[in-house]
């Protein structure tokens, strides 16, 4: 169950980074993230912003898969215990996606991070 979690935390986490990517590129969904302050493109001083989360994402993924001993053994003894940064991080990202201002930035990414929580913890409790 836990291999099952961490490939599946993997798989969000890349999808999420590909958005993320994607925003840094100039996609036009600045009201799908950052509370929705920006329609459209964000501004390209704020695209690091996204820039960072896509680089974090595919840090925390690697720990989630490198923790349910599925890959990366060389960092399973600072998974061991880094995992529960990734869920901290996700608990605090499912509060800040629960009360963002933007309807759409909530209805898309809540679900996501909570999901990503819940497979994150299921990994670190194993």
């Amino acid at each position: 169950m836990p291999q099952a979690c961490a490939l599946l935390f993997g798989a969000l986490s890349l999808v999420v980074a590909a958005f993320q990517v994607a925003l840094v590129l100039g996609a036009p969904w600045g009201e799908y993230t950052l509370g929705g302050r920006w329609r459209g493109a964000l501004p390209v001083a704020v695209r690091v912003l996204p820039g960072l989360s896509a680089v974090l994402l595919l840090f925390f993924a690697v720990v989630v898969v490198a923790r349910a001993g599925v890959a990366f053994p060389s960092i399973a003894e600072f998974a061991f215990t880094g995992v529960w940064a990734v869920v901290a991080y996700c608990a605090l990202g499912s509060i800040a996606n629960a009360f963002t201002p933007s309807r759409r930035e909530r209805m898309i990414w809540l679900p996501v991070v909570l999901g990503m929580l819940v497979l994150s913890l299921v990994v670190a409790l194993s």
